[in-house]
């Protein structure tokens, strides 16, 4: 490359650079310090070395709590996610009345902020005068879950609330079959296979690498999982109620934070989290050459 050509190059990512070292990396390795540190938001920090991460792994009583939530929530809206969006996607692949505004109004919750879903959800869920309860008592159900003052029904409810948003996953399936090969679809039908053969044998491993990509994406999403349940206003006292049945990762992160100023606590949270975000990450790339067709992965 010409000199000017590599001064224009610079100049055209410098400010890319400048912005990530400032604003992700800078930040990144100052919380990095601060979880060796009893940092209080107030007075001077002082190290501490590893005790924050050993009060957090062997005494803290709120953080296995969260994890158990965080793997819970995870667990259940990852399937149940990817189901409804594969489900949605075949169907919307069909040759069917109204495609385009069926394809946009499934899409449409992605885009709508979290809180005034979290909001919406909170009157949906309402135990008293909520809709959902309403619709249930209209159909014979005495005495229907009581939802966001439920420690058994409040997790369940933020799980149904968190699958409403596979419009994106939905877009990616779709885009993958209409790229599918479908003079194999026809000469299947030709040969008498079933919808569910042709699914299976011919459908399936095409879209494997959109499985692994939304698959991936969505557990990381969800192992971050905080705009629901803090916009979603589920009872008790202090955060993740009732009686911490909601108490994701983050939202304990959070609390630790800027409800108590651990901040040295909090910043230990989150390297514990990045780490087990990448542990996950690395085993399902790991496990995708078993089943991942043709990603190249």
């Amino acid at each position: 490359m010409k000199k000017s050509q590599v001064r224009w190059c610079w100049a055209m990512i410098l400010p890319v650079v400048i912005g990530l070292a400032i604003f992700t990396y800078g930040p990144m390795f100052a919380s990095l310090l601060l979880s060796f540190t009893n940092d209080d938001a107030v007075n001077t920090p002082s190290y501490v070395g590893m005790a924050n991460y050993k009060y957090l792994l062997t005494a803290d009583p709120s953080f296995w709590v969260s994890v158990k939530v965080t793997g819970v929530f995870a667990a259940a809206s990852v399937s149940l996610g990817l189901v409804a969006s594969l489900s949605v996607a075949l169907i919307l692949n069909q040759d069917i009345p109204f495609r385009g505004i069926f394809r946009t109004l499934y899409y449409f919750p992605t885009i709508l902020p979290a809180t005034a879903s979290g909001v919406l959800w909170a009157f949906i869920f309402q135990p008293q005068d909520g809709l959902l309860n309403g619709l249930l008592r209209k159909v014979g159900v005495g005495h229907p879950p009581a939802w966001t003052d439920s420690p058994q029904w409040a997790l369940p409810a933020l799980i149904i609330m968190s699958i409403w948003g596979f419009g994106g996953a939905m877009v990616v399936f779709l885009a993958g079959l209409q790229n599918t090969d479908k003079s194999l679809q026809e000469a299947a039908s030709l040969d008498g296979a079933t919808s569910w053969k042709k699914f299976w044998v011919i459908t399936w491993p095409a879209i494997t690498p959109l499985v692994f990509f939304n698959l991936t994406m969505s557990l990381i999403g969800s192992l971050k999982a905080f705009d629901q349940a803090f916009a979603f206003g589920t009872s008790g006292p202090g955060v993740g109620g009732p009686a911490r049945a909601t108490l994701f990762y983050v939202l304990n992160l959070y609390e630790k934070a800027f409800g108590h100023f651990h901040m040295g606590l909090a910043a230990a949270m989150a390297w514990i989290l990045f780490a087990a975000i990448a542990a996950l990450t690395g085993v399902n790339f790991a496990l995708s050459k078993r089943w991942v067709k043709g990603s190249g992965i």
